[in-house]
């Protein structure tokens, strides 16, 4: 499955323990990981101003994440009247990629419900449709 994690769960994957490491770690070693030139520049951003590790860490994660499929920009994001235009971009980035999925905790992207061009998912609602398809 081509999967599109969002920033906001590349952030928690990288700075806590939890279910989105968890879920980064499977989508590398079972499925496909997609990721934008829009959500590295986020990440990076992110990263140094709230999270602070050494440069050189920063680095190494956006090595990591380089070295999976990263989507350029499109030259056109969508019309989906969402409130944050970087996450106009986030979601063509994914189509732009052929994502199966976009993963995000962002409420206001998950709210797109039907009116999405693909299906927008949380964390814990992907986890729970991979663990069902292994059983």
């Amino acid at each position: 499955m081509k999967v599109f994690f969002d920033t906001n769960v590349l952030l928690a994957a990288f700075a806590t323990r939890g279910l989105c490491a968890d879920l980064f770690a499977h989508v590398l070693l079972e499925h496909q990981l997609l990721v934008g030139e829009v959500v590295l520049g986020e990440l990076r951003r992110t990263l140094r101003t709230t999270v602070k590790p050494p440069g050189k860490t920063i680095d190494e994660i956006e090595t990591l994440l380089r070295d999976q499929v990263v989507v350029r920009t499109p030259a056109e994001h969508l019309s989906l009247d969402i409130t944050d235009p970087d996450d106009e971009w986030v979601v063509a980035e994914a189509l732009a990629g052929e994502a199966e999925v976009l993963v995000t905790g962002d409420a206001a992207l998950r709210k797109l419900g039907k009116r999405a061009p693909l299906p927008i998912v949380s964390p814990r609602e992907l986890w729970e449709r991979l663990r069902s398809r292994e059983r």
